[in-house]
Formats: structure tokens, sequence, C-alpha cells
């Protein structure tokens, strides 16, 4: 069972005022200058964010503890098991538009409905649920496209719910790529709970593995990630196609367009400070 460097971030006192509660509002703002693999609040009083290493954990624990005078923070270990135990008692089924993504132990993982696409994903602590915003997001935007017939790349699949998705909702051929080998071991066995979906996944670099063009690619990182990976991110996106951006903060919005300047946005939504933006080249496929 694999162990997640974790910040513990606290209130000084047991009551959540609204100020706390902006506070840690704040934090999690701040935490997407960091490689953050999740983030859940185990108490009311409390957040943890988890990091795939200790040395990025302990570098926000550096830089965020003076800005924060006010919250406790503290580095500590947590137990993937520990998590999925908790998951099992708190993670519901969501549902967007016409897409449902649930843990397998949910009544809507077995009670299937006519004109919904049911997608099952396992919770773990490193890799995405379904729950945050930029995911819903992504997931409504492909429902917006007419995905059937057509390729999609999903960059930093994680655990592969968006590509799983969009395979199940027509997309072919679907490939997956995430530079961390444990992202894909997950994707993989999310893979298998749904078995009707068909997603090539890959382990890569963006930088570095060659992906080819498809009508859609999706990209739910970060805004600094985007803006960093503009040139490789439009390569991926065929005459006419969309490029779906997600995970960036709506004060990040002006520098992730200006990144991707030779595209035009066909579709913007926001959910909370998140963004989620459809670019396309030219007058893009309907």
């Amino acid at each position: 069972m694999r162990n997640w460097p974790a910040l513990l971030v606290q209130h000084q006192t047991q009551a959540k005022t609204p100020t706390g509660s902006a506070f840690f509002e704040l934090v999690q703002a701040a935490l997407t200058d960091f490689d953050v693999t999740a983030i859940d609040e185990p108490s009311p009083h409390s957040l943890r964010a988890f990091f795939h290493d200790a040395a990025e954990r302990d570098r926000a624990l550096t830089e965020l503890a003076p800005a924060f005078p006010l919250l406790a923070f503290a580095a500590v270990v947590v137990e993937d098991e520990d998590w999925a135990a908790r998951s099992q008692a708190h993670l519901t089924a969501i549902h967007v538009d016409h897409i449902i993504v649930t843990p397998p132990w949910t009544p809507e993982a077995t009670d299937r409905k006519a004109g919904v696409t049911t997608v099952i994903i396992q919770p773990s602590m490193g890799f995405g649920t379904g729950h945050h915003a930029t995911t819903r997001l992504c997931l409504a935007a492909l429902q917006r496209a007419n995905l059937r017939g057509r390729s999609v790349i999903d960059v930093g699949t994680g655990s592969g719910v968006l590509g799983i998705a969009a395979s199940l909702l027509g997309a072919t051929p679907v490939v997956g790529v995430d530079d961390d080998v444990d992202a894909i071991q997950s994707a993989r066995e999310n893979l298998e709970l749904n078995p009707q979906a068909r997603v090539d996944l890959r382990v890569g670099d963006l930088r570095s593995t060659v992906l080819g063009v498809a009508d859609i690619a999706l990209a739910n990182l970060t805004g600094t990630l985007l803006v960093q990976a503009a040139s490789q991110l439009e390569a991926l996106v065929a005459p006419a196609g969309r490029l779906i951006l997600s995970g960036l903060l709506d004060h990040e919005e002006p520098a992730v367009t200006a990144a991707f300047a030779d595209l035009s946005v066909l579709d913007r939504r926001q959910e909370d400070e998140w963004v989620c933006l459809t670019m396309v080249r030219g007058q893009g496929f309907r």
C-alpha cells in the first residue's frame, strides 16, 4: 500500500469562521503552483494536500506557512488504504448532464439508465474521482462536442476518467497519456471497470512523446502548465479540431488565452474560480 506525502493545514481555533473558510480557499488557490495530486478536508477545521514526493510537499510547506500565519501547517504521511476506507463512507456518484461518474459501490454503478453514460472510477488518493470542478467542467465540455467517430487525446489522464468518458460517448480512437507510471496503472484498473471503453494508455512526457494529432485534445492541468506546454498542446489539434483546457483559475485565463493565440475560444464555462475553455483551430467542426 502506497504512502502519500501530505501537507496538513488546520485552523488555529476550532471555530470555522467565514474568514477561516476564505483562508482555506486561498490556500487551495496557492497550491495550484505546486505538484499537488489531490486535496481533501478530513474535518471542518482542516484540509490536506497530497503530493507525489516529499520534496515538493516540503517546498509547499516552506513557501506557504509564512504566507498564512493564522493557519497551522504540518508535514504528514497518509496511507492510501486509510483514504480509500474513508472514501467508501463519503464519496458518492456525481451527475454531469448525461454522464454519471461513480465509485463501484453506489447504486448508480449497477442501476444503469437509458440515455445516461456511466463511468466507474475506483477512488485512489493520487488521482481524480470526477468530483473536482475542473473534471466536471471537462465532462460537460465533452458532451457539447460531437464525439462519435472523433479521435481524442487526453493529456495528463490521471485516473483515466475523461478518456474513458470520451470513449463511452463514441470517440475513437482515444489515447490517454501521463508521465506518472502510477497514474497509468490507476487508469488501467479503471478501464477494466468500464469494459465497453477503449483507451490506449501510454506513459510519456508531452514534450518527448509522439502522439500525432486528434480531433479533440484534452488537457486538465494547471494554468502554469498549460502556458508552459502551449506549443505542444496546439500541435495535438487537427485542422478544425478542438482543444479543451481546464485546471486554470479565472485570474490565469488571460495568460492562458495569450499562450494559445493561434486558436480562438469557442466556449467558456466557469465553476467557482475554475475555468474551462474550448478552443478551436479555424471554424472548428460541428
